[in-house]
């Protein structure tokens, strides 16, 4: 049986592939996507018999690749959020599971998947993701603490937040640092992605921080952002084309 993982997260699907690995070792995992746009160039010219796909992927929700792709392959969702319709899920034999995955539960959604009578007709995906997709809530404000007071940052109001000796901060754009109880990679996923990009490892930018951009080389690109950075701030080679995409939006 061949199957794909749609994760976004390395670790996760690390994770994830060992466990279906360990849970049923007649499954081939195939292929590990990371973003919708790359999932649906895959499902265009290739097929598989089962799919892993995470909800909240760092380019959206995965529910838009039905809105680009015919998929007929079984899926089994997965996600760290739970204001999902779990119930509309189990009910129309599609199965879910919340993070982090737990063995016993994976390996009964797989052999659900397995029970199923293939002479059924195909589940129409379409129909059931537009039935119980809700629009997504995007973080709108940080709690920051500036010095012995409390405040709340609106998120829109945020620069760029940045990684400095392995903790998290925020620019304001009034030019305030404040840091964080947060991960890039959690930050990535509760942000709105049509106001912020994860350029590299290091950096999550606001569309409006940035002033105007210089080519490195060819497949490089310098920001210089407002307020001024203390680094280089460089949109990573795996990023370019996808920001370069996220701009013209």
């Amino acid at each position: 049986m061949k199957a794909i993982i749609i994760e976004d997260e390395k670790l996760a699907a690390d994770n994830l592939q060992a466990l279906i690995e360990s849970v049923d070792k007649g499954i081939e995992i195939i292929a590990r996507i990371e973003s919708i746009r790359s999932t649906v160039k895959w499902l265009s010219t290739n097929t598989c018999d089962l799919i892993f796909m995470d909800i909240q992927l760092s380019d959206g929700n995965s529910f838009t690749i039905f809105e680009q792709v015919d998929v007929k392959t079984p899926i089994i969702f997965t996600t760290a959020y739970d204001q999902y319709a779990i119930k509309a899920f189990k009910q129309n034999s599609i199965d879910y599971l919340l993070k982090p995955i737990n063995k016993d539960e994976l390996a009964l959604s797989i052999n659900k998947f397995k029970d199923l009578n293939q002479s059924q007709p195909a589940l129409d995906i379409k129909a059931l993701i537009e039935s119980i997709k809700q629009p997504i809530q995007y973080h709108e404000r940080f709690l920051v603490s500036a010095g012995m007071k409390l405040k709340t940052m609106k998120s829109v109001d945020v620069a760029y937040f940045y990684v400095k000796e392995n903790a998290v901060f925020l620019c304001s754009k009034d030019n305030k640092h404040y840091d964080l109880d947060f991960t890039l990679d959690k930050l990535e996923k509760i942000l709105d992605p049509n106001i912020f990009f994860r350029i590299n490892r290091q950096y999550i930018v606001n569309i409006d921080a940035i002033e105007n951009m210089i080519t490195v080389s060819k497949s490089r690109l310098q920001l210089n952002v407002n307020p001024k950075a203390n680094e280089d701030v460089i949109v990573s080679v795996n990023n370019v084309h996808d920001f370069r995409i996220w701009l013209n939006r």
